[in-house]
């Protein structure tokens, strides 16, 4: 078989990316847990990723941490970096996965309108509509979009000041950066809204602050998506010229790494312009890092899993031919590693017969 030969082999090269060296080209996706009460990371969230890096995962790619500020995310069970029970919950995190070779990277969050509003907080957003066009919350004043990117920014820096290797900011899914990126969720017209270009403003705004919160030597890795929670046919980019042009200012303002997600990591992204995947155009266009995900090492597509059914492994060739084929640098493992924490392991060893399937009733809550 094709992953048994060297290229299987070449996943297990280390990649550097600034202050970052990565022991392999794997990572765990980001995946919502809400099992941190009122913020705080306990010892349980602590063994949580260690186990991932205990099983081969060179970089964790956490749950996404909420902002310090209650618009930006809800419920509170989500974690967030602020307060000295949560900074030592953290601390003891990244002890743990630093302990067992991995490296970790914190994903910065603000759900934009997509929050949920039931605690009396507003959601906020560009234009005070959620993914599919109706009203929700309230749109942002042009003035307090600077006191947004300087949360992100302020927010990296303690993630740095308290041991993760680089931080990722969540700009896919229809949240709040990627509100600003997409024309449904975006109709401002007061320089942040508009064509493609002015779309883009203020996330690298974002990036440009955290860039200088955090110093020249620190990765920041920025998640991007075409499809949303509501809407999988979701696009901002239509074409290689558009991707090219939404992702260029996010490198000027100091992005390293891209993550595009995707439900199908092999799923050319634009068919009229050839097989190259998301991760792969956008490597083309970027000539970044780029972290590939989407239904890796899975028969079954992210959300397609009914319940009570088992996932079971797939073959691992197609990704081997991208990777051989240079459309990404790392990829990222969900839903496999929360079955079987020891997939990377397996599939180094050539032993992912002994996958373990699970349940998709309980795993699907904890994705986001």
């Amino acid at each position: 078989m094709l992953h048994s030969g060297v290229a299987i082999r070449d996943l297990f090269q280390p990649l550097t990316v600034r202050s970052l060296t990565v022991p392999n080209r794997f990572a765990m996706a980001p995946m919502t847990r809400q099992a941190s009460p009122n913020g705080v990371p306990g010892a349980d969230v602590a063994e949580y990723y260690r186990r991932r890096a205990a099983g081969g995962v060179g970089l964790i790619i956490t749950e996404g941490v909420r902002l310090p500020d209650p618009a930006s995310a809800h419920p509170f069970s989500i974690p967030t970096l602020a307060g000295d029970d949560v900074l030592a919950g953290w601390s003891r995190v990244n002890d743990a996965v630093h302990a067992e070779g991995g490296t970790i990277a914190a994903q910065l969050w603000h759900q934009g309108a997509e929050r949920a509003d039931a605690d009396g907080v507003a959601p906020v957003s560009p234009s005070g509509v959620d993914g599919l066009g109706r009203p929700k919350g309230r749109a942002l004043e042009t003035h307090e979009l600077p006191g947004i990117a300087d949360l992100f920014a302020q927010t990296a820096r303690t993630a740095r000041e308290v041991g993760f290797d680089a931080v990722e900011l969540h700009g896919a899914h229809g949240y709040l950066l990627d509100e600003f990126l997409w024309k449904r969720t975006n109709s401002r017209t007061d320089g942040y809204g508009g064509d493609l270009a002015a779309r883009t403003r203020f996330p690298a705004e974002v990036v440009a602050a955290v860039r200088e919160a955090v110093g020249p030597d620190y990765p920041i890795i920025f998640r991007f998506s075409q499809w949303k929670g509501l809407d999988y046919t979701a696009t901002i980019a239509d074409d290689p010229a558009q991707l090219q042009e939404l992702l260029a200012p996010l490198v000027d303002a100091g992005v390293d790494v891209f993550h595009p997600s995707t439900r199908r990591h092999y799923v050319p992204a634009f068919p009229d312009h050839g097989e190259l995947s998301l991760a792969g155009w956008t490597k083309k266009v970027t000539g970044v890092p780029v972290i590939a995900v989407g239904s890796v090492g899975l028969e079954t597509q992210f959300r397609s899993e009914k319940r009570g059914q088992v996932i079971k492994p797939a073959p691992t060739d197609r990704l081997v031919e991208q990777f051989d084929a240079d459309e990404f640098d790392i990829v990222a493992i969900g839903r496999a590693l929360l079955a079987d924490p020891a997939w990377v392991n397996r599939l180094r060893d050539g032993e992912l017969d002994r996958f373990s399937g699970y349940d998709p009733e309980t795993a699907l809550a904890t994705l986001a």
